[in-house]
């Protein structure tokens, strides 16, 4: 399992702006019980304000609450050739809106100006996005958010649990929800996957994480 306790609640809005430009963007987590700063993220919008992202120890996991999109890795948290990248992601109510939440694999300067990452999300409506990230831009995969019977949708009080996973092989990369296949792409494609595992989490989302896992195959 690679989510740890942290010990103490991570409240953006305690950091000044100011550590957003020191660190190319990168937020360092306050320490753990152990002393650990491994955890960092990112918002989406640099100028965006930062108040009221929070992120927090629960159980086997964490609780993500956001107004701005993010990601949140540990750079020890790589992964190369044939690999499995799981967690199992809870959102507790329902946003104004559909809002993403997901997995991301193949991270590479997730800090700097050449941030690049693939990334797997699903959102309250029962769909799924598969997505790359190279500096500013987005490159769509799949052509959209696509339906599937395998995602979860949120009940009636906004929420639903997802269990995720990236899959890498050697000549592709496989989309998992909740155990069912929902896509793949292959290596022709250029895809890469060797990289940082993390987790990106949308606009205006309450989600728990658990089960925050890599697993070398």
């Amino acid at each position: 399992m690679l989510m740890r306790a942290l010990s103490a609640v991570w409240l953006l809005s305690a950091l000044p702006v100011a550590v957003l430009a020191q660190q190319a963007a990168a937020v360092p987590v306050p320490p753990d019980a152990s002393g650990s700063t491994a955890w960092r993220a990112r918002l989406d919008d640099p100028a965006a304000s930062i108040q009221g992202v929070r992120f927090e120890p629960a159980g086997e996991g964490a609780h993500v609450t956001t107004r701005i999109a993010a990601i949140f890795w540990r750079p020890a948290d790589s992964a190369s050739g044939a690999f499995a990248a799981r967690a199992t992601f809870a959102q507790l109510r329902a946003p104004s809106r559909p809002e993403g939440y997901g997995l991301l694999v193949g991270g590479r300067d997730l800090g700097g100006a050449d941030q690049d990452y693939l990334y797997f999300l699903v959102r309250g409506d029962g769909r799924f996005l598969v997505k790359h990230r190279a500096g500013g831009e987005t490159h769509d995969l799949l052509g959209g958010w696509k339906a599937s019977k395998a995602v979860r949708a949120a009940d009636a009080d906004g929420k639903a649990t997802n269990a995720l996973e990236i899959r890498a092989d050697a000549d592709s990369v496989h989309f998992l929800a909740n155990g069912t296949r929902v896509a793949g792409l292959a290596r022709a494609h250029g895809l890469r996957t060797d990289g940082i595992v993390g987790l990106r989490i949308n606009h205006h989302l309450d989600v728990r994480v658990a089960d925050f896992a890599i697993e070398r195959r």
